[in-house]
């Protein structure tokens, strides 16, 4: 797992290169010598500079990105199937994110493994994922191809989430539409949909209990003009009843007031 903020994720009174060789010794059959030469040739991997002088560093005496590829050595240095990168670049400078993000993308390929990316940026989501799951309050939103669910958003918070996000292109807004409200509590979530108190387009069917994902070939519950869901897109939204009028969506907002087109 690559933690959000590897300086506390290392132990600071041992140097970085012990604790990548207690890892791997800890799972592989290798003696000192043999654990620190892989943990050099791991490093060297992440493109740290003079790796060999960096495992006897310190957490401290590295900068944050070098902290960060030093994580990611220790989290491959078992070849796992799975990768989980919980907020990667979240205390990076720009610079050194984008140099994070190719990194672990790079990674998927070398080494074959899936990577879970956890973050709360829609920027790094669209560059590095494949296939993205949205989660409210706990629950599955929306899932979906990466590329489909950002050109057809199928959950109102989804689509808050991308109207919310300043354009690369065309006009600049002179406000960002924001989310009324506060996420629930776990304890105090309603029975209903757990966007719904914040949700624009809430109605009635919306409130007695959660509502399960809806499937993309599930046409006959979208009435006429509600965009369709592509191929293995999934949204947990209960949409109007056959033949009612559809209401405005969050992706139809316009960016410059924040209201939605009629």
């Amino acid at each position: 797992m690559i933690f959000q903020d590897p300086m506390t994720a290392f132990t600071p009174v041992y140097t970085i290169g012990w604790q990548i060789d207690e890892q791997i010794r800890a799972h592989e059959r290798l003696s000192r010598k043999q654990a620190r030469a892989r943990t050099v040739e791991l490093l060297a991997e992440m493109g740290v500079p003079d790796p060999a002088r960096t495992a006897d560093r310190y957490p401290h005496q590295l900068s944050g990105g070098l902290r960060q590829r030093a994580m990611i050595a220790m989290a491959l240095s078992c070849n796992p199937s799975l990768l989980i990168a919980d907020e990667p670049t979240t205390a990076l400078d720009v610079t050194v994110q984008a140099q994070i993000l190719d990194l672990i993308r790079s990674l998927r390929s070398t080494y074959g493994s899936s990577v879970l990316l956890i973050t709360h940026d829609m920027g790094v989501v669209a560059e590095t994922c494949d296939t993205t799951l949205v989660l409210y309050s706990g629950r599955v939103a929306e899932t979906g191809p990466t590329d489909a669910l950002f050109a057809h958003p199928g959950h109102p918070y989804t689509a808050a989430l991308l109207a919310s996000t300043p354009p690369l292109d065309g006009p600049r807004p002179h406000r960002l539409p924001a989310i009324a409200g506060a996420p629930p509590a776990p304890l105090e979530r309603p029975a209903g949909c757990a966007f719904a108190p914040r949700c624009s387009y809430v109605h009635d069917s919306c409130l007695p209990a959660p509502p399960p994902p809806l499937l993309p070939t599930d046409n006959t519950k979208y009435p006429s003009g509600a965009p369709a869901l592509q191929p293995g897109q999934f949204a947990a939204c209960v949409l109007p009843a056959e033949g009612t009028p559809l209401p405005p969506r969050l992706i139809n907002t316009d960016l410059s007031s924040g209201e939605p087109h009629q």
